[in-house]
């Protein structure tokens, strides 16, 4: 069921208006948040009221400063003023590995040693897997009962192909769920996505072995991975795909 992004629609034109930004249309891809283009090769992006796994975003663009991600430009009431990645084309049409190959490129950009005011997303995972459960629910929670989740690392927290944007001569990263965890904790989301894909188990094996020779610990990204497709996607094939991990 589509979110009702009513109240989100004014608050951002309440912004607009605060902040003098003559806003075009919606970006249409963007269906948890509103986020339009703004004059000058911005996006002002303003977060849905639910929404609180992207709670500390602007603090993670702070954070990355450009490096890795699109550059905050200015913040609000859940809202950000962003540069916008131009051409902003996504990477979801290119050849697999080479498409792993960039993205593991900008994760190594933003994933970086942080702390306050970031959360661990180890004190949210037990709730998920009681709210959203799955045919995946039993093994993941025998996983997760013997398994000691790091909380060191700043992870994007959606890392999927069409959250990595061509800009200029390099691609960037956007639309950021901030947490602190493993690095692994971002691979399962590459692993199920593009849009349009279909799960299969060579094509998963190949990505898992690209992060682990850019120096992951493969493990951590097969519980990671069967953890979070639990409460994200754990029916069917992908259930399949996933019990084969482990």
């Amino acid at each position: 069921m589509p979110l009702d992004l009513t109240e989100t629609k004014l608050r951002a034109a309440r912004i607009a208006r605060e902040w003098q930004l003559d806003v075009d249309e919606p970006f249409s891809e963007a269906r948890h948040s509103f986020a339009a283009p703004v004059e000058n090769d911005r996006v002002l992006k303003v977060h849905w009221e639910g929404d609180t796994e992207s709670l500390h975003e602007a603090e993670a663009l702070e954070l990355w400063d450009g490096h890795g991600a699109v550059r905050l430009l200015r913040k609000g009431d859940r809202a950000l003023l962003e540069e916008r990645a131009v051409p902003g084309t996504d990477i979801a049409g290119l050849p697999d590995e080479e498409a792993t190959a960039i993205a593991i490129d900008v994760a190594m950009k933003l994933w970086r040693r942080a702390g306050a005011p970031f959360r661990p997303v180890a004190d949210e995972v037990p709730r998920w897997l009681d709210e959203y459960p799955s045919e995946l629910t039993p093994l993941a929670r025998e996983l997760w009962s013997s398994f000691d989740p790091g909380s060191e690392w700043l992870v994007h927290g959606d890392f999927h192909h069409q959250n990595i944007l061509r800009h200029g001569d390099g691609y960037v990263a956007i639309d950021a769920k901030p947490y602190l965890a493993d690095r692994e904790y971002d691979v399962y989301s590459w692993l199920y996505n593009p849009i349009g894909y279909t799960m299969d188990l060579a094509t998963t094996e190949r990505r898992i072995a690209m992060f682990a020779a850019a120096g992951l610990d493969e493990e951590r990204i097969r519980i990671w991975t069967v953890v979070r497709g639990a409460y994200l996607s754990g029916q069917g094939v992908v259930a399949e795909v996933l019990r084969a991990l482990v």
